[in-house]
């Protein structure tokens, strides 16, 4: 076992790594940018070391920074977390090349399964079906016109190195294709540093679906059931569970089955995510392969009663994985909400600052995984992932009862969070019925901006009525003869007070 692990990281996953090293008795080291030094992690590894100044190009995007802080702590192995270099396949040789493990899969499998291109072809190379559309880069709008031809439409344009929605838009028809063509290439080129793009066929109305998988050295891989992630906003997911609410004992079955053969035809150990569509038929459709550990995994962890992050530091040890696939079973539900310092009605707009004070949530079955702390202030530098919150019950209706009365308990002081929008959307008909699908979410904001639009454009006319009357009331009656004294100060110092009470019983506060 490993003695030392440096963690390439930071926030909540920095956190939650550190803590499994305590668990096995292993020393932990966490890496640090200047707006990162007062972090969580930062306080609660064993070590810390800076890696450079606050941007991450700069500092944990770095690979030889990041090396050198490991062979100058001493450590024996390399944890990448959740993005930044978990899927960076120069990064994980550079770990071997200076004789420390990386706790991932080779740099091979990482290529052969990162890359969405190279995946689709080893997919279906192996009999498991791929969503119509190009195994590789398309030149030019022209050819993409072309080819979206024979696809049909609607169709969808996706980055070769995306992930997260960056670089993808759906065309409806083909007078569409030209400008979603450039802006689609244009955004992978900004965030991703590479424009090609490849064509899909656009499914109407799937879920979003994906398998968790674990495989070790000496050849054995499992699947550990599936975790729903249809509820998105712009492709980035919001809410994920465990199981689907649409899952069969035989579709689980297939779909795991198609996903471990995936993984062994690419040679993969560790942990990794197989992402799959699925229609309203069932059909199952393999999208690509997250070859790390993903943001969502807590859900896994609390239906499987595993700890994923141990066993991949287990696993890149050299152990065998300690359970055969018949060996694992799932319990209960599980549902997990992101929660972010952003302002969801101000188009989700980031919300860095200084966090006054936080109330977290507790009780059966609550789990939270966080990254900050009261007085910390949040960067924005980063994605402003705060923590996440689980909820686990003996079936879904518990465990979504538990997750809205743990977002009730929550709230964050000095910052804007997505706290009250989670707590709309977990209590919408459609998602407590399981009726969601990847638009869904982007549907259901769509009806409440247009809802929200009529009741401002209501408040605006009663508030212009409320003035007109008073200044009509004014020249009516002229300037008060009530001289200023105690009586307009006690009823001035009456409304504060009763203000400042209802803001100290009402846990979100009305905006001024």
């Amino acid at each position: 076992m490993f003695k030392k692990i440096l963690i390439a990281n930071r926030g909540e996953i920095a956190v939650r790594i550190v803590r499994a090293c305590r668990e096995l008795g292993i020393a932990s080291v966490a890496i640090y940018s200047d707006a990162d030094r007062a972090s969580l992690h930062v306080r609660m590894a064993d070590e810390a070391y800076r890696v450079g100044p606050a941007p991450s190009r700069e500092s944990y995007l770095v690979i030889e920074n990041v090396i050198a802080v490991a062979k100058r702590s001493g450590c024996d192995a390399i944890h990448p977390g959740y993005g930044f270099l978990a899927e960076n396949a120069a990064f994980a040789r550079a770990c071997a090349d200076a004789g420390v493990a990386f706790i991932g899969p080779s740099p091979e499998a990482m290529e052969k399964l990162g890359s969405k291109t190279a995946a689709r072809h080893l997919a279906r190379g192996a009999g498991v079906p791929t969503v119509p559309g190009t195994l590789e880069a398309v030149e030019n709008a022209e050819k993409a016109e072309r080819i979206a031809v024979e696809v049909g439409y609607p169709i969808a344009l996706k980055a070769i190195a995306g992930g997260g929605g960056k670089g993808m838009r759906r065309v409806e028809r083909e007078s569409d294709l030209a400008a979603a063509w450039r802006d689609a290439s244009s955004e992978a080129l900004n965030a991703f540093g590479d424009a090609r793009l490849y064509i899909e066929k656009f499914l109407p109305r799937p879920r979003h679906i994906e398998i968790q998988v674990l495989g070790d050295s000496q050849g054995a891989t499992v699947y550990l059931g599936e975790r729903e992630c249809s509820v998105q906003r712009r492709y980035q997911k919001v809410i994920e569970e465990a199981p689907s609410p649409v899952m069969t004992h035989e579709l689980r079955q297939k779909m795991g089955q198609a996903a471990v053969k995936l993984a062994r035809a690419g040679g993969y150990t560790n942990a990794g995510t197989l992402e799959f569509l699925v229609d309203e038929a069932r059909n199952y459709y393999f999208l690509e392969m997250n070859t790390r550990l993903q943001v969502e995994h807590p859900v896994t962890e609390l239906v499987t009663s595993l700890d994923l992050v141990k066993l991949q530091i287990r696993i890149a040890a050299g152990e065998p994985l300690p359970f055969a696939q018949n060996e694992i079973e799932i319990s209960g539900h599980a549902i997990e909400c992101r929660i972010y310092a952003e302002d969801p009605d101000n188009q989700f707009f980031p919300s860095p600052g200084k966090i006054l004070d936080c109330e977290t949530p507790s009780g059966p079955g609550i789990r939270w995984d966080c990254g900050v702390y009261s007085g910390w202030r949040v960067p924005s530098e980063y994605d402003p992932l705060l923590a996440k919150l689980i909820a686990w019950g003996a079936d879904r209706r518990e465990a979504i009862a538990r997750l809205e009365r743990a977002l009730g308990e929550t709230s964050f002081l000095g910052i804007r969070t997505n706290i009250e929008f989670l707590r709309r959307v977990v209590a919408e008909t459609d998602f407590i019925r399981g009726d969601i699908h990847t638009k869904w979410l982007d549907e259901y904001l769509g009806r409440e901006k247009k809802a929200g639009a009529g009741s401002s454009s209501d408040a605006f006319e009663e508030d212009a009525a409320t003035i007109a009357a008073a200044l009509w009331h004014t020249s009516q009656n002229g300037a008060s003869t009530t001289p200023t004294g105690a009586e307009d100060s006690a009823a001035a110092e009456s409304r504060w007070k009763s203000e400042a009470r209802h803001e100290q019983l009402d846990r979100n506060p009305r905006r001024p």
